[in-house]
């Protein structure tokens, strides 16, 4: 499990670091380009993914803050009964755990989650995101993949069929 909190911590700590060099480099709002199709854009989020929430008056910190506690908890139970040799699901979990905890202490610092990365095409812009958001996104794929592994290792039947 050593292996799996590290990545988490790595992953918590890169996420806070990138943040406070943000902060202190740029002014809100302000954009800088640093690839066709990609700027650092220093952003607020106030609600969850997408924003959503965001100008819900201010009760959703303490609501968003609440789930990722019980998230986190959740997922350390995981990690410890995940076995070590499932590679693919621990390390989703931990991804997962370190992005969870890396917006809470936003959440529980700022009031707000910092986002500032910026992908684009044309005039078309996803939602800013950050490091954390990264690792949780890449920790669901890392999920879903180590259950369709598990699925097919079991012959293709439902898990839960004996």
């Amino acid at each position: 499990m050593g292996v799996r909190l590290a990545l988490a911590a790595f992953v918590l700590l890169a996420d806070q670091f990138s943040k406070l060099a943000v902060l202190r480099l740029m002014e809100p709002y302000q954009s800088l380009p640093v690839l066709p199709g990609f700027n650092l854009t220093l952003a607020f989020n106030r609600g969850a993914s997408f924003s959503f929430l965001a100008e819900a008056g201010g009760w959703q910190r303490w609501l968003f803050s609440g789930i990722s506690i019980v998230a986190a908890v959740v997922i350390i139970v995981l990690l410890r009964r995940t076995p070590l040799s499932d590679r693919v699901n621990g390390f989703g979990l931990a991804l997962v755990l370190g992005g969870a905890v890396g917006n809470l202490v936003d959440r529980l610092r700022l009031g707000h989650v910092v986002d500032f990365l910026d992908v684009y095409y044309r005039a078309w812009h996803w939602p800013a995101f950050n490091i954390a958001d990264s690792a949780i996104c890449i920790g669901a794929v890392l999920l879903v993949w180590g259950m369709w592994r598990a699925e097919r290792a079991a012959g293709g039947k439902d898990l839960d069929t004996p």
